[in-house]
């Protein structure tokens, strides 16, 4: 239950406090990694981050959240669920919630949260059908929506080698739309032991790439996307060097009927994905 704004103040106020400072703290990345900890922002975040509920060593996956009475009005069974699991809930001022956040105009509920990801050994172990693998990805954005994607295509998991984009940026955060929170994902993979771990168990890795041999219209034709796969993408501007290429079993383009010179890296993975997706429920694909 929510705290109507005539029968109380906020309980933080000060810019300086040092619950305050902490939670500013974790928009630096290596801040981040030392405690394990990042921000998620905004109702939609903040609803997924406490559905998911207990980490593997019985902590919450959220450490506490910080709302405006505004904000906890609007959104009071969400509050209500964060509290029934012993959630801290802290009430803030408009000031506060901005400091902390890093959007232009904040919907009034952060929460600080414990790291979610998985090892890579953990990821394989659930005998994965269909995995992205994002190497180089840079742009937290496109992390972000392609993890999104996957989620929505049904993908088992999502893995970002340890020259990609950290998973917990705020902007790849915002731009997963809580997907962060729907599927296994492992992170600082080196790019040759991810795709030596997913061949071993059995998965056909798959580098989406422009220029490419094979076309996905041919993969689809000859009912190959049918099999447990894993797409690896690249780098926004550069794509894979050859050195990631070869390490796949194909390099496979989407095809351009049109006049457009390329896909970006999201649409691409979309297209890859739901490729896979469907022939992978098809009959005779390994879901069906």
């Amino acid at each position: 239950m929510s705290l109507p704004q005539s029968q109380s103040q906020p309980e933080l106020t000060s810019l300086r406090s040092p619950r305050v400072n902490a939670a500013r703290r974790l928009s630096r990345r290596a801040q981040r990694g030392k405690e394990r900890r990042f921000i998620a922002e905004g109702p939609q975040a903040v609803r997924e981050a406490v559905a998911f509920g207990t980490l593997a060593d019985g902590s919450h996956s959220v450490v506490e959240i910080y709302t405006t009475f505004e904000a906890a009005e609007r959104h009071a069974e969400l509050i209500a669920q964060a509290r029934a699991e012993r959630v801290p809930v802290l009430t803030a001022t408009d000031e506060v919630i901005a400091a902390v956040s890093e959007t232009v105009t904040p919907q009034g509920i952060v929460a600080v949260c414990r790291f979610v990801d998985q090892s890579f050994e953990s990821v394989l172990a659930a005998k994965p059908q269909l995995v992205a693998l994002l190497a180089n990805v840079r742009d937290p954005g496109n992390a972000g929506t392609v993890l999104r994607t996957a989620d929505a295509a049904g993908a088992d998991a999502v893995v970002l080698t340890d020259a990609s984009v950290d998973l917990y940026n705020p902007k790849a955060v915002r731009a997963s739309v809580g997907s962060l929170y729907h599927l296994p994902v492992a992170v600082g993979v080196p790019v040759e032991q991810a795709v030596a771990g997913l061949k071993a168990a059995g998965i056909r890795v798959l580098a989406a790439d422009g220029a490419g041999e094979r076309d996905l219209d041919a993969e689809l034709d000859e009912g190959t996307l049918g099999a447990p796969t894993a797409w690896l993408f690249g780098n926004e501007a550069w794509g894979l060097p050859e050195t990631t290429r070869v390490l796949a079993d194909e390099v496979v383009r989407v095809p351009i009927h049109g006049h457009a010179e390329s896909l970006n890296l999201a649409t691409a993975a979309a297209v890859c994905l739901y490729a896979s997706a469907r022939a992978q429920r098809a009959p005779g694909g390994c879901r069906s």
